[in-house]
């Protein structure tokens, strides 16, 4: 992706990704971040021509990102609908749905491996804060649900974590980075209802787990309203500049 001059997605994260893959990455955070409005007209000519590949991966990119209901693909080329303030809260009910489902089934089985696993992943989190490094800490916040939705081995729930998974990760991206600007401090707080976490499953306390899911979820979608506000001023100021 040669043609790119800024990237939002970590480059290092798409080293065994296909050139679909790479440009789908990149796309979804730019639409995302609202770099790319909605209602804008993708061409496949200038989005080949943008990322230095040729038109293939860029099909393969938007029909992924068609699946993901961000675009919509039309005969001429493809147009932006973007996320809604909706669509974003609906992303973290899945979320809650998912890891609720999971916790009910780790309290009937050992947990000491993946306790440990986790605690692992939480002290790679702090490393990454020490160093204000938003894109390990996002990659690493990610692995953590992840480990405990894959621990069930659920095939299922694995399925609708797969699919989630994309859109929610460029959730993460921008609004840790938005966070490490703004509100370095508030990771101790973030740390800390990850420990939660850990705890409960541990000690399979549900209440705990209740406890540990609205804290983090609850500071999570404080941050994605103020990723929405964020959006919207931008819009804005791309369009009184148009004007």
């Amino acid at each position: 992706m040669e043609g790119s001059k800024e990237f939002l997605y970590p480059v290092k994260w798409l080293s065994k990704a296909s050139a679909g893959d790479r440009v789908a990455s990149e796309l979804r955070m730019r639409i995302i971040s609202g770099m790319i409005e909605s209602g804008t007209i993708l061409s496949e000519n200038k989005l080949a021509a943008d990322f230095g590949v040729s038109r293939s991966p860029v099909r393969e990119a938007l029909k992924i990102l068609a699946a993901e209901n961000i675009i919509r693909l039309e005969r001429m080329g493809a147009v932006v609908i973007g996320l809604t303030e909706k669509k974003y809260a609906e992303i973290y009910d899945v979320r809650i749905l998912i890891e609720t489902f999971v916790f009910e089934r780790l309290v009937k089985v050992p947990t000491n491996e993946l306790v440990m696993e986790l605690s692992k992943i939480l002290e790679m989190m702090k490393v990454s804060i020490k160093y204000r490094d938003a894109d390990e800490f996002s990659y690493q916040d990610v692995l953590f649900h992840e480990t405990i939705i894959r621990s069930i081995n659920h095939s299922y729930i694995l399925m609708i974590w797969d699919n989630l998974k994309p859109v929610m990760e460029s959730l993460i991206l921008l609004s840790m980075h938005n966070r490490i600007k703004e509100k370095y401090e508030d990771f101790t707080r973030v740390l800390h209802n990850h420990q939660l976490y850990i705890d409960a499953i541990q000690t399979k306390d549900r209440e705990l787990m209740i406890k540990s899911l609205h804290v983090n979820f609850d500071d999570v979608q404080e941050e994605v309203e103020v990723l929405w506000m964020s959006q919207q001023m931008l819009s804005k100021g791309v369009g009184q500049e148009n004007d």
